[in-house]
């Protein structure tokens, strides 16, 4: 099935790429339990938007698209000019430096407002540091994480 959604995922980016005459290519995965889709290239800044705002929006469309043809709600994950992969990369190091930081200090600190898909990847590296939690707080647009020392 997630290798259906990676398909159609291909298919529905596409033909927007050619509908958009932008240069790409795709390519399809499957990580973990979810369909992963990139378009790789140059040129691909506007497709990425500001701080990921068209990345999120094109990959709200693409699960649409998705849950059209196959009838099944996705999880799919698209990244664009490895912009997640960099995020990810920058959160990892963030959340590492935050809770090591919480576990001497003791004190609580809230990040910045996030995107749920950054949110986990802080969420998974808080975890594997002894002596410190994590929780998210707030609503969208301004949900954040906020790591606590363990009681």
């Amino acid at each position: 099935m997630l290798v259906r959604e990676g398909d159609v995922a291909g298919d529905y980016l596409e033909r927007l790429l050619d509908i958009l005459d932008v240069d790409g290519d795709i390519d399809l995965d499957v990580e973990g339990d979810r369909a992963s889709v990139a378009i790789v290239g140059g040129g691909l800044d506007d497709l990425i938007g500001p701080d990921g705002a068209t990345l999120e929006a094109l990959q709200e469309l693409t699960r649409l698209a998705v849950a059209q043809s196959t009838g099944v709600r996705s999880r799919l994950m698209l990244d664009i000019g490895e912009f997640r992969a960099r995020r990810r990369a920058d959160l990892t190091a963030l959340a590492g430096a935050t809770a090591r930081r919480v576990a001497d200090s003791r004190q609580p600190e809230r990040l910045a407002p996030m995107n749920p898909f950054e949110r986990k990847v802080v969420h998974d590296v808080v975890a594997a540091v002894a002596g410190v939690r994590s929780e998210s707080e707030g609503e969208e647009p301004n949900r954040r994480v906020v790591v606590l020392p363990d009681q």
